[in-house]
C-alpha cells in the first residue's frame, strides 16, 4: 500500500456529522470458505441483533447470517440464489419473518428466519396489467403496521401491488412515467412512520426522487433534493437512510433534509467496469454501488453493495 492510499484509507475511517458520526469497522463479516457472495442486495436485522444478507450466491447460500460482531452464524437459500434481491424483516407477534423479492424469478416469498417458505406469490394476475409473468420483476417489499404489504415491481412495469397480511390481493397503482403517481423503476419501497399517519415512500430510482403515497396509493408529494440514484430506504427514529447507487449513503432528517452523506465516492459510476471495479480501487469506507442499507438497534450502519463478488460494510455509530 502506497503512502497516498494509506492516507486515504485513514481519512475515511471516521465519517458523518453531529449525531450521525460513524467509525468504519474494517473487515467486518468474513465468510467461511464454503460460502461465497454473488451480488449483495438486501440487508436486515432480527430481534437478536443478527444481520441477514440477501445475495446471488454461486455456492447456494442466498441468505447469509452474522451476529452483530461479524461472526458467521449460518447460510441457506439455494432455491433463491438466481433472483435474490429485496429483503424486509417483519415482526408479527412473537414471530419474525423474512419477505424476499426474487427479481429474476418473477416471484416473492415469505419465509421463517431459517428459510422455511410460508407462502409464495407469483405475478398478480388480478391487477390486469401484465401479459405474462416475465413482465413482473419485483425488487422490494414494504410492510405496514396493520400487516398489509406492498410489492414494488421495480424492474418490471413500475407498479405497486398491495396485499393484506394474509397475502390476499387488494389493489395496484402506478405504472411507468414521470408524472405524479407514476414511477420509473420503483426500486425501493418502505412504510414511513415519522409523520402523523404511516405513508408509503418509494425510491423512484430512474426519476431520481422519492415519491410518497398514502396507504391506499394516493400520490402525496415528491422529494428531489440530495439524491443521485436512490435504491431503498430504512428508518430509525426521525431519520431516513437511503443507499444511493452512484456512490454514497444518504441520511435525511424528519423533514427529508440532508443530515450527511456516508462513504462518498464522487463519480463512482465513471470508474472503469463499474460496478465490477478492480479490487484495488475499492477503498474501505468508500462506497461504489450501495444497494441496501440499514441501521441496527444501536444505530450502527450496514451497507450491501451491488458488486458481483459482494461487498458488505459496517459503520459503528460513535455519536
Amino acid at each position: 500500500m502506497g503512502a497516498v492510499e494509506s492516507a486515504l484509507r485513514k481519512s475515511f475511517k471516521i465519517q458523518g456529522a453531529g449525531s450521525h458520526t460513524y467509525e468504519l469497522v474494517e473487515n467486518w463479516g468474513p465468510l467461511p470458505d464454503h460460502v461465497k457472495y454473488g451480488n449483495t442486495h438486501g440487508v436486515a436485522e432480527d430481534s437478536q441483533g443478527r444481520i441477514y444478507l440477501h445475495n446471488q450466491s454461486p455456492t447456494g447460500h442466498s441468505m447469509v447470517v452474522f451476529d452483530g460482531d461479524g461472526k458467521f452464524v449460518t447460510a441457506w437459500g439455494a432455491d433463491f440464489c438466481k433472483g435474490a434481491h429485496g429483503l424486509q424483516l417483519s415482526k408479527e407477534g412473537r414471530d419474525e419473518f423474512l419477505y424476499l423479492a426474487l427479481s429474476d424469478e418473477h416471484r416473492c416469498v415469505k419465509t421463517t428466519l431459517d428459510g422455511e417458505v410460508v407462502w409464495e406469490l407469483k405475478y398478480p394476475q388480478e391487477a390486469n396489467v401484465y401479459e405474462n409473468e416475465t413482465q413482473f420483476v419485483p425488487t422490494n417489499i414494504a410492510i405496514a403496521p396493520n400487516g398489509d404489504f406492498y410489492i414494488a415491481d421495480g424492474y418490471g412495469l413500475s407498479y405497486i401491488h398491495q396485499y393484506t397480511k394474509d397475502a390476499k390481493y387488494v389493489r395496484t397503482w402506478g405504472g411507468k412515467g414521470s408524472e405524479a403517481g407514476k414511477m420509473n423503476c420503483c426500486h425501493g419501497i418502505y412504510v414511513d412512520t415519522r409523520g402523523e399517519q404511516p405513508e408509503i415512500v418509494v425510491a423512484d430510482r430512474a426519476n431520481v426522487r422519492l415519491q410518497y403515497f398514502d396507504l391506499a396509493g394516493k400520490h402525496l408529494r415528491f422529494v428531489t433534493n440530495d439524491l443521485l440514484f436512490p435504491c431503498h430506504l430504512d428508518q430509525r427514529g426521525d431519520d431516513l437512510l437511503i443507499p444511493d447507487l452512484f456512490g454514497r449513503v444518504t441520511i435525511f432528517d424528519k423533514n427529508n433534509n440532508l443530515i450527511t452523506h456516508i462513504g462518498v465516492t464522487p463519480g463512482a459510476k465513471t470508474i472503469p467496469n463499474w460496478p465490477d471495479i478492480a479490487t484495488d480501487r475499492r477503498i474501505p469506507g468508500l462506497f461504489t454501488s450501495p444497494h441496501g442499507a440499514i441501521w441496527d438497534y444501536a444505530g450502527n450502519l450496514y451497507c450491501a453493495e451491488w458488486i458481483p463478488q459482494g461487498r458488505v460494510t459496517k459503520f459503528r455509530r460513535i455519536s
